[in-house]
């Protein structure tokens, strides 16, 4: 297996401060090296997964456009985060936060922690500033309606590098759908309507490419898929998983490894020639395919690829993005959807699954790898991994397309072990426990209208996933332990009229 996930540390933030000239050239001076000591502060900070890059202090409006310009135009930076450590006259930032494409996180701090009050002289006033010099830059990005993530406090305090690594995940997430590339293999499930959506709508809000390839393109690929790889992969498998006996070499069943590790070679070589980072497919349209992908899509999501089942691009989307955001944690991120409830009252719970595909990456226990019959698509007998997702706490997240919007939906959750052992559920599952209970949490998720397909992460919370929403102008509702029904109902009847009045007349 190899993960497409680039090690988050070779992405960068650059950390951008704003002065003027008025104090001289000592102020001005002192204001970059404490700058330099706050960026260092965030670069080394654990919870900050990217790399944290000091520039320039800034004090034209020339020198704001252009490190924006630049920004914008350098693929390894993903973000951008802002402070203004003496007053930064804001009207310098106009043509900057205009012209800014990259996530912007606004860094309200200062240099020192306390205030040296028997030392403080008016030379001290002039360069620790950043207490108006923010908030006159705060007034200039709400009058622009610069999307931003606001982030108070020093950055040596553990809250203060555990928010800004939340928003840098996000940025990466961010910046992971700009570039994405996703290949639909057929199309919809018929006459479903959630999987449905505003495919152009998506690149011009997410920078997203969704399109189709008829699915005998991908049989062409797996027909070709060279036998030495193909054997290679079939002991890897072999090496990797609890492999059912009838699958082994010289079982009656092994036909079927070696068909799904035709598969997953076939898939993986288109997905890697087409530069393709998220895929779908349907069981109502397979081709000449022998079964239904169900142990390469696992791999793949394991990888880093996103996933949507029956079609659904938009879940496809949003499992590689949460891979991107997760990078470097333990845990992964996987299609999943609700499918059946354990209601004993005060006890009850949610089972997850999926035809075949749920990854791996949910669980840190060794997975068995199986066959068994699927009652649909019309294929042969699919080989898939089995296993149970790792308890502790994780998140839920549908992406639907309300028409002139799209709506992020996350549900706070927490993964249980097995109330009992279930031998006879033959897929990849999960059992959780959502937030704040079940009745609040479905009644909740059915009045936003969110999908029944979502990505499951156990690597990064639910405040990711509203960064994300942030930075790509994303409607989200959170669905946790502080939501109400009748709360949530009003949530989303102001949302309705806000979003419909800032689309404008366009």
């Amino acid at each position: 297996m190899t993960s497409i996930i680039p090690d988050p540390s070779t992405r960068v933030v650059w950390f951008l401060t704003g002065s003027q000239g008025l104090y001289g050239e000592e102020t001005l001076r002192q204001v970059a090296e404490q700058s330099r000591e706050v960026a260092a502060m965030l670069a080394e900070a654990d919870e900050v997964p990217v790399t944290v890059e000091h520039r320039p202090v800034l004090t034209s409006p020339e020198a704001i456009h252009r490190a924006a310009l630049e920004a914008n135009a350098d693929e390894r930076v993903v973000g951008v985060i802002a402070w203004m450590h003496t007053f930064s006259p804001a009207k310098m930032w106009i043509g900057g936060l205009g012209a800014l494409a990259k996530p912007l996180l606004h860094l309200h701090t200062q240099h020192n922690v306390a205030l040296p009050w028997s030392e403080i002289d008016f030379d001290f006033m002039n360069l620790n500033q950043a207490a108006h010099g923010d908030r006159e830059f705060g007034y200039l990005a709400a009058r622009l309606g610069t999307p931003r993530t606001i982030v108070v406090g020093h950055a040596s305090a553990t809250r203060v590098r555990a928010q800004v690594g939340t928003w840098a995940r996000a940025a990466l997430g961010t910046a992971a759908l700009r570039t994405l590339k996703v290949a639909r293999f057929g199309d919809n499930m018929r006459f479903v309507a959630v999987t449905e959506g505003d495919k152009t709508e998506a690149e011009i809000r997410l920078g997203a490419q969704i399109n189709t390839w008829g699915v005998n393109e991908l049989a062409d690929a797996v027909a070709n898929a060279p036998q030495e790889t193909v054997r290679a992969l079939v002991d890897e498998y072999i090496a990797s998983y609890d492999v059912a006996a009838e699958l082994l070499p010289g079982a009656d069943r092994h036909q079927s490894l070696i068909d799904g590790a035709r598969i997953e070679v076939g898939l993986r070589s288109f997905l890697e020639g087409g530069g393709f980072g998220a895929f779908t497919t349907s069981f109502e349209d397979l081709g000449s395919l022998p079964q239904l992908p169900g142990l390469a899509v696992q791999r793949l999501m394991a990888d880093g690829y996103g996933f949507g089942a029956e079609g659904d691009w938009k879940t496809a989307m949003l499992v590689h993005a949460a891979s991107h955001m997760g990078a470097g944690l333990p845990g992964g991120a996987s299609l999943m959807e609700d499918y059946t409830y354990h209601l004993v009252e005060g006890e009850e719970l949610i089972l997850g699954a999926h035809m075949l595909e749920v990854s791996p990456s949910l669980s840190s226990a060794r997975a068995r790898l199986e066959v068994h019959p699927l009652g649909i698509g019309g294929k042969d007998d699919p080989v898939r991994l089995v296993f149970t997702a790792d308890a502790g706490p994780a998140v839920v997240v549908a992406l639907s397309d309300m028409r002139e919007r799209f709506r992020m939906v996350a549900n706070a959750v927490e993964t249980v072990a097995l109330p009992e052992p279930m031998p006879k559920l033959p897929v990849g599952h999960a059992v959780w426990r959502p937030a704040p209970d079940l009745a609040t949490s479905a009644t909740a998720w059915l009045t936003a209208g969110a999908a029944h397909h979502t990505v499951m992460s156990n690597q990064v919370s639910i405040d990711a996933f509203r960064e994300l929403a942030r930075q790509t102008g994303i409607e989200f509702l959170a669905i946790d332990d502080a939501t109400t029904a009748e709360a949530f109902e009003r949530e989303v009847r102001w949302n309705a009229a806000y979003h419909r009045l800032a689309q404008g007349l366009g």
